[in-house]
């Protein structure tokens, strides 16, 4: 006997709109922040705060100069605490843009002395990018099994400046500096000035020469098809230079994708609206077109509070001048962006009032000094998982982590954990450069750790006993 089916549509007597989701979406219209509510900035017209020279020039490097700009806003306890992290702790010396001063503590209207102290000391911004010694952790500080070069990308280098570490693609650093200074850089061993804790590696290489052994690996090499071009960052390379090496890089038949790697996109926008910046991304767009290559930004952005209109603006230029895709690789921060609704505030952000492409958020690497900011993989895990179905598929961002000897992979792609040691083990199908003669290397298990003060007490003292041994 066949069932008769009730014709009315299951939509009719089931569909609920649900109001309680565990996030709510609600667009955000971008507004830039008024940069004159800081008192050394009362007189800064808006020509000036365009102008990609005098946002150099103002940058803060010093505790001396960030008292000269918020006067009497902030208690002397907070140059005092930034003075000791840079005396005794820090792995980057303090560069930060007035874009990305001005994002920070922008919802607090300054109210008199001390009125804004703390404010900036739980800033989402200020936390990765002014780091404070009380933001450090006493206890296990740096992992036992932190390194400078944690991802022994200098030990890959096929030129100086030239990583290659996959077998299609490859990362030119093609300069030491950046206009900002991230606390968490993982190239802390090699970008920007030493500090008290780090004694900088530098190139030694003339920018030409350097660009002469690049192009020579990569005419010879043509299983490569993918040049990330970074540093450092590449805005802070004079165009003529950058567009140099671009050009050449599109002259190698076998280059197919060239993505530059820029935080100034967002840190220094005014840079990307330059006239010359401009026009000189139209050559290379232009060029890139002709021969089929995808010349794409790739950007680096934490917090939601930081894209505000002049990062759309810059991101619009690149746009119209040609540049296939702008997408965002952030870093998953404790204090920063560590919760869901961090991660899809930002991504909604960036997609909707940027146009930017939620493309990776990282696990932070396991450098000195770190451990404050890296979350365990279960977290990262929860994060990826509550994340899923807000965004469009194509813009829902993957939370990956960078293991050692092995690449990004998914948090879901661990072979196995143990989330009490905090021991994860992963694998990989390619041999890096420095593994051609190692018959183990795709059979092995590679070691990624959790920061010990997560985990539970056992773990702890697990660890404790076990910290000075090679496991």
């Amino acid at each position: 006997m066949t069932d008769i089916l009730d014709p009315t549509p299951l939509y009719a007597t089931q569909a609920r709109d649900v109001p309680d989701q565990p996030y709510r979406y609600q667009r955000v219209v971008l507004t830039e922040p008024d940069w004159t509510r800081f008192p050394g900035w009362a007189d800064v017209t808006e020509e000036q705060w365009r102008s990609a020279q005098w946002q150099r020039a103002h940058c803060i490097k010093s505790s001396r100069q960030l008292r000269e700009l918020m006067d009497d806003l902030l208690d002397d306890s907070v140059y005092a605490d930034l003075d000791a992290d840079r005396a005794f702790r820090a792995t980057m010396s303090m560069l930060v843009p007035p874009q990305m001063i001005n994002t920070m503590m922008r919802a607090v209207p300054p109210g008199g002395p001390g009125s804004l102290t703390e404010a900036f000391r739980t800033d989402p911004i200020r936390r990765y990018m002014l780091p404070m010694l009380t933001d450090r952790l006493a206890e296990w500080g740096s992992h036992p099994y932190a390194s400078r070069d944690s991802l022994h990308e200098q030990a890959m280098w096929v030129a100086e400046g030239l990583t290659h570490r996959y077998p299609t693609k490859v990362l030119a650093e093609l300069l030491s500096t950046c206009p900002q200074y991230c606390g968490h850089c993982t190239r802390m061993d090699l970008v920007g000035n030493s500090t008290p804790s780090v004694d900088k590696l530098k190139l030694v290489l003339k920018p030409v020469n350097r660009q002469a052994e690049h192009m020579a690996y990569l005419r010879t090499h043509p299983q490569v098809r993918d040049v990330v071009v970074s540093g450092g960052d590449v805005a802070n390379l004079p165009w003529p230079r950058l567009e140099s090496y671009l050009d050449e890089l599109l002259d190698i038949d076998s280059i197919r994708d060239i993505r530059l790697a820029t935080k100034a996109l967002m840190a220094l926008p005014q840079h990307w609206v330059s006239p010359d910046v401009v026009d000189g991304m139209g050559r290379v767009a232009a060029k890139a077109r002709t021969r089929g290559v995808s010349l794409a930004i790739h950007t680096h952005v934490n917090n939601a509070a930081s894209v505000t209109p002049i990062v759309a603006e810059a991101v619009s230029a690149m746009f119209d001048a040609g540049v296939r895709d702008v997408r965002n690789q952030g870093v998953l921060l404790e204090g920063v962006n560590a919760t869901s609704s961090d991660l899809l505030d930002l991504s909604f952000t960036l997609l909707d009032g940027a146009g930017i492409m939620p493309y990776y958020f990282y696990m932070c690497d396991m450098i000195p000094n770190a451990e404050h900011w890296r979350v365990p993989l279960s977290k990262a895990q929860s994060l990826q998982h509550a994340i899923m179905g807000y965004l469009p598929g194509f813009a829902t961002p993957r939370i990956v982590c960078d293991v050692p000897f092995v690449g990004k992979r998914w948090v879901h792609q661990v072979h196995s954990y143990d989330p009490v040691l905090g021991i994860s083990e992963w694998t990989k199908n390619y041999r890096t450069g420095i593994e051609s003669d190692d018959p183990h290397a795709l059979t092995r298990n590679y070691r990624y750790y959790d920061p010990i003060h997560t985990l539970p007490r056992a773990g702890r003292r697990w660890w404790g006993r076990h910290a000075d041994q090679e496991l």
